[in-house]
């Protein structure tokens, strides 16, 4: 993602006009577009997909409750935002909904950072989960190798934990399990 708008006053019809290979959003109306992301990015987000999606959204060795989907549009105002990954409580939502966007805010959110997405990930992207009252959000740095858990409390992102390297952390709002964060850096063999 550009740190520029793409194209100010946007329309849904501008973002919907965006091709595939782009993951664009909006922003108070601005569109921002970047291209879909590189391995590093793409595995962290696989292999935290993967480890939570087991324990958390089908129960196996873990305590269910969620349901969880790559990539979804959400859709708060003029903001549409795509994260990496979304998680929901199922007492909030059950299950998916048959839509091509959300309006439900999330009760978890993780961004995998890259570099070109970082300034909004941290910036714009925090600020309009925070309004939607997103729980909690987790910023993980592939390249840096690591994890930070953020939770919004009282309107605003506080830093409960920063893990780095191959560490095996318990994190909110997932603390059931323990992640082996080295499955996020290891390239494959």
């Amino acid at each position: 993602m550009t740190t520029k708008p793409l194209k100010k006053r946007a329309t849904y019809a501008d973002l919907y006009d965006v091709p595939d290979h782009f993951v664009a959003e909006m922003f108070d109306g601005d569109l921002y577009a970047s291209p879909r992301p590189a391995a590093p990015h793409a595995r962290a987000v696989m292999a935290l997909g993967a480890k939570l999606f087991g324990a958390f959204d089908i129960g196996e060795a873990g305590p269910g409750g969620w349901l969880f989907l790559y990539e979804p549009e959400l859709h708060f105002g003029k903001d549409v935002l795509v994260p990496d990954v979304a998680g929901w409580r199922r007492q909030r939502m059950p299950e998916a909904p048959d839509a091509a966007y959300i309006t439900l805010a999330p009760d978890w959110i993780c961004e995998v950072l890259s570099p070109s997405t970082e300034s909004l990930d941290r910036g714009k992207k925090l600020r309009v989960y925070g309004r939607e009252s997103v729980a909690h959000a987790w910023l993980v740095d592939p390249l840096r190798q690591t994890l930070e858990v953020l939770a919004l409390e009282s309107g605003k992102w506080s830093l409960l934990h920063s893990h780095e390297g191959r560490v095996l952390v318990r994190a909110v709002p997932f603390d059931a399990i323990e992640i082996d964060l080295g499955i996020l850096w290891r390239a494959p063999k």
